[in-house]
């Protein structure tokens, strides 16, 4: 059969407004999907939907739609989008209203069954991540916009994929093969120099959203149209595949992907060939991601200027001790960024940053501010604060359940109002980590060069729930033996030293010449709690990259 396009034109909520035009004008497409969700959202949609119940969907997609559902409909790309969130079928409803208005003749259809608030008290969004089946029983009906609320992220790409292709629930290695497509495109411009290590290799001023040229047999291409900026090469690829990844399986829905089989090739300016992956039946149970408010968080980041930079921050310490006593949950962090005999303030200032969570918004609203700001003529010289604390705001916590597959009802809402099943996944097999493969031939003995690891490896980092993990690669088959053997769990301890006392798993992936590093509890109770500097982890692999090691001199 044809080659099936599939395009992306968004990585999150709030990402570039005009992508979807873009997409649509600068090449040919087939299906073009949207990424709205993440667990960050699924709060921010739950808050919304407390204040209005025919809220709880991306209301950005709408707009977006408003510009280019009639240039959809001309070019016959069928679009497909998470952007449902807690109400796909009030999102359905009114993407038909604005396709009347417009007089445009389109056909909607939405997914639906992944909504389990109401099994899980207290909570405020508690939803299944369901499989791209319900997807493809819409389009194979005749959708031509299939709006989702909670499905994996790569399930917008799997769905279409099975649905052009006849494909069934067993043909895990051609499912499996889309699941990498789908993982590679949901971050947008991830994939073509967007947040690369190695981003001076392109012009990513601008960069293109990317598209997958997928096969019958699951293989595929992934590129962008031309004329876009950007570029797309194998680290590229290789560093959206490891982003929020783990082990050897990557588990979903629908099939169980092994990571450990994906080749990856270049095949030509800004194409990369995607080849080899294999599949395996997925697990018996489905992730649910539960959603609640934890209580209220407050900050105030306090400039200490000059000289005696602890004894300053000790005494701000003392002087805020005794309005803190009531929190339950204090942090304090000093952030040196002074540095000595400075050109300008800024460069002579270091923060002393504060962060206190309770359940009490009292405790950590008026009373806070209040101590802090009458500090203003009372501490020590130079006292100021980047800006007033607030009254206190609400802040999420996200945690992961899994529900067996069957006790989720997963319905294809059809364009005509038909409700059809989509049955739970037959053949399943439980999660058991793969064994570690063998590693290269190190290097042999020779001068080395203390420098950073930078040099010699891209890293991308990223969260889920509390954890994060940091993907790490060689650019080189002689970086790569040397690199399986120098960096450890134990070495990456103690590089990062946030990670010393938490476990750290690493996985090493042979084909890419990469490691996974999974770093369990280091982001607290997710990025929502905003218990980190850095709440979702987005710099942990740069700050990884930036520490010096003993490098062989060969390498450099």
């Amino acid at each position: 059969m044809s080659v099936l396009r599939v395009g992306n034109a968004s990585g999150f909520y709030g990402d570039r407004f005009s992508a979807m035009r873009e997409m649509l004008t600068d090449g040919p497409l087939d299906v073009l999907t949207g990424d709205y969700l993440a667990e960050l959202t699924m709060l921010i949609l739950g808050r919304d939907r407390l204040k209005d119940p025919g809220a709880g969907y991306a209301r950005t997609f709408l707009r977006q739609l408003e510009e280019c559902l009639g240039l959809a409909h001309e070019r016959g790309v069928r679009i497909v989008a998470n952007a449902g969130g807690l109400n796909p079928a009030g999102l359905a409803d009114a993407v038909r209203t604005l396709a009347g208005r417009l007089g445009i003749p389109v056909r909607v259809a939405h997914v639906e069954g992944d909504d389990l608030t109401a099994a899980h008290p207290g909570t405020l969004a508690a939803h299944a991540y369901l499989g791209g089946f319900g997807i493809a029983a819409c389009l194979r009906a005749g959708a031509d916009v299939v709006v989702t609320g909670r499905v994996t992220d790569a399930a917008l790409v799997t769905g279409p994929a099975a649905a052009h292709f006849g494909w069934g629930p067993a043909e895990y290695d051609r499912l499996a093969g889309a699941v990498v497509a789908g993982h590679l495109l949901e971050c947008g411009a991830q994939a073509t120099g967007g947040n690369y290590a190695f981003f001076q290799d392109g012009d990513v001023r601008r960069p293109g959203f990317p598209l997958a040229e997928l096969h019958a047999d699951g293989t595929s291409v992934l590129t962008k149209h031309d004329g876009t900026g950007g570029f797309v090469d194998v680290g590229t690829v290789t560093a959206q595949l490891l982003y929020e990844t783990g082990g050897a399986r990557y588990a979903g829905p629908d099939v169980t992907t092994r990571l450990d089989t994906v080749r990856l090739g270049q095949d030509g300016p800004d194409r990369v060939r995607v080849e080899g992956v294999r599949g395996e039946a997925p697990p018996p149970t489905l992730k649910v991601g539960l959603n609640r408010l934890g209580g209220f968080r407050n900050e105030v980041a306090f400039v200490l200027t000059g000289l005696d930079v602890e004894a300053k921050a000790a005494l701000v310490r003392d002087q805020m001790e005794p309005v803190l006593g009531k929190v339950s949950d204090v942090r304090w962090d000093l952030v040196r960024t002074d540095r000595p005999d400075a050109p300008t303030e800024e460069t002579a200032s270091a923060l002393l940053r504060l962060v206190v969570r309770d359940a009490d918004q009292q405790v950590v609203g008026r009373a806070l501010s209040g101590a802090a700001i009458e500090l203003a003529l009372a501490s020590h010289p130079g006292f100021h604060v980047l800006a007033p604390p607030g009254k206190g705001a609400p802040y999420g916590v996200f945690e992961a359940a899994h529900v067996p597959q069957g006790t989720v009802a997963h319905v294809a809402v059809l364009h005509d109002g038909r409700r059809v099943s989509v049955p739970a996944a037959q053949d399943t097999a439980v999660l058991h980590a793969v064994p570690e493969p063998p590693l290269p031939e190190p290097l042999p003995p020779g001068p080395v060069r203390r420098a950073p690891l930078g040099l010699v490896a891209g890293a991308r980092s990223g969260d889920k729930g509390g954890d994060a993990n940091v993907g790490v690669w060689a650019r080189t088959d002689d970086a790569w033996r040397w690199l399986a053997h120098e960096l450890t769990a134990d070495r990456f301890r103690e590089l990062i030293p946030e990670a010393r006392d938490l476990p750290v798993t690493r996985h090493p992936l042979p084909n890419l010449r990469a490691l996974n590093f999974v770093v369990e509890g280091i982001l607290g109770e997710g990025v929502a709690a905003q218990a980190r500097f850095d709440p979702q982890a987005k710099a942990l692999g740069e700050w990884l990259r930036a520490r010096h090691l003993d490098i062989p001199e060969a390498l450099l």
